[in-house]
């Protein structure tokens, strides 16, 4: 039995799925050797013996403002021929195709084909034995149509090569290497780039990042761990990249907010988060009441600037809290004043969230004679499970403060969990060691997941840079 031809047309509507292109028009030609894909902005990047390259297709003629960002692999450079004459080394890719019903994998070289008809070429190498062209003929497989191109989101597309700035002036500390290590065994470029040494270009045609004398590249993702000495101009750092369509799963508004203890307190009562009861004050006039309006002493008292336990103090006495409150405004500091709650017995949980789910948790056990459980104060942590109530909490409080990456740290009150505060840059180490969690992993995971569908209008890159490696269509 002889087996039934493929057929194809002279032009037919094809599928580029590992590149997130839905629908492309193409022009079936026998007279050319490789097949061609329109590719602007065609940038290299990655490691030599792993090269890849990213670039930006217009997959309608006349629609300028729908652009789908791809990466791939490059499998080669090749000098090509255009039918004109002109000889041009292009980047060769390979990658399927999908034309009707049929799948297969083929090799395309990337050109700007800006004022050709066809933003594809299919050439006779990608025509398989057992296909017929009938060269008098359109459209012999089903037609796909760009209106595919008008949905609200493109889905995310997969595998999918980022290129990541991981934001850190610690290149060397556990959580940095994780996430470095997490990015490139799943096929990402992660960059760790010194959040001092960035400078900006803050103008509204074309914001730039730059760093060691060179303007950064466009980045698809930015992580931000942005020690708590550098929140202001780390944030700055985040804005700019944000204003260049680069991905934060922390926005630098967020990281404020959580950053600024008073602020945080009052957004988690906004939202009814609870919370241990919390009071503050500018007045040494009004000390007394603050401390009468938690009930009395014992009390904790936290400079709003504390990081990892310091600058937090358990006053056991009213008058111990008076002298601690005194002493912090004679430094002139902003401080808090709450309610200690015992029953916690010296133990916080903590909980990892990634975007809308708990991914990991532990508890933390003070030192001997300390009531500060963190593990930079030499707490120790150990595996807990989370009750629902816990878990909901944990995920609203992270969702309130805008952060998809998170550690929440609460206490156990005899009325219910109370969350202590949200951590937008929190470490890996602990948590991955007693939850046995690849937690960098996961990270990842979800910022890849996040850059294949967001729907975004980066502004015109400059010479030498690069667009975005998801598939994203400009708004009108």
């Amino acid at each position: 039995m002889v087996a039934k031809s493929f057929v194809l047309g002279w032009e037919e509507w094809v599928e580029l799925p590992q590149l997130g292109l839905p629908a492309l028009k193409a022009k079936v030609d026998t007279g050319a050797r490789t097949s061609a894909l329109h590719a602007s902005e065609i940038e290299p990047f990655g490691r030599g013996e792993k090269p890849k390259v990213r670039f930006v297709v217009h997959p309608v003629p006349e629609r300028r403002e729908i652009a789908v960002v791809c990466s791939a692999n490059v499998i080669g450079r090749r000098d090509i021929t255009s039918s004109n004459g002109e000889t041009e080394q292009r980047f060769i890719i390979e990658t399927p195709v999908r034309i009707g019903d049929r799948d297969w994998p083929i090799e395309i070289s990337l050109t700007n084909r800006e004022f050709m008809s066809y933003r594809m070429l299919l050439g006779r190498q990608a025509i398989g034995p057992d296909m017929v062209v009938s060269p008098g003929v359109s459209f012999m497989q089903p037609a796909i149509g760009y209106g595919v191109y008008e949905r609200r989101e493109m889905q995310p597309v997969s595998p999918r090569a980022l290129r990541i700035c991981l934001l850190t002036r610690e290149p060397s500390n556990y959580s940095s290497r994780r996430l470095k290590e997490a990015a490139e065994s799943n096929g990402h470029e992660l960059e760790m780039i010194d959040t001092a040494r960035c400078y900006m270009s803050i103008n509204a045609q074309q914001p730039e990042v730059h760093y060691d004398g060179q303007p950064l590249p466009h980045f698809d993702a930015v992580i931000p761990r942005i020690g708590a000495s550098m929140t202001f101009y780390g944030m700055a750092v985040v804005r700019q990249l944000e204003m260049m369509g680069c991905y934060s799963p922390n926005p630098a508004e967020a990281i404020g907010k959580s950053r600024d203890k008073l602020l945080a307190h009052q957004t988690f009562a906004r939202h009814g988060i609870a919370t241990p009861p919390t009071t503050v004050a500018h007045s040494p006039k009004d000390t007394k009441h603050l401390i009468d309006l938690l009930g009395g002493a014992p009390l904790i008292v936290k400079l709003l600037a504390s990081s990892q336990g310091k600058g937090v103090v358990l006053a056991e006495t009213r008058k111990a809290a008076e002298s601690v409150i005194s002493a912090f405004r004679d430094l002139d500091a902003y401080f808090l004043v709450q309610d200690f709650i015992e029953e916690a017995a010296g133990a916080d949980i903590r909980c990892f969230v990634v975007g809308d789910e708990v991914v990991a948790a532990m508890q933390r056990e003070a030192a001997t004679g300390d009531f500060r459980a963190n593990l930079h104060m030499g707490g120790q942590g150990r595996d807990v499970k989370l009750g629902k109530d816990e878990r909901r909490l944990a995920i609203r409080a992270a969702r309130v403060m805008g952060l998809t990456v998170a550690g929440v740290d609460m206490l156990r009150a005899k009325d219910g969990p109370k969350v202590l505060e949200v951590n937008s840059s929190p470490g890996l180490q602990g948590i991955e060691a007693v939850s046995g969690k690849p937690i960098a992993e996961l990270i990842i995971a979800h910022i890849a997941g996040q850059v294949g569908s967001l729907r975004h209008t980066p502004l015109t890159f400059g010479a030498g840079e690069a667009g975005d490696i998801q598939a994203v269509a400009r708004p009108d």
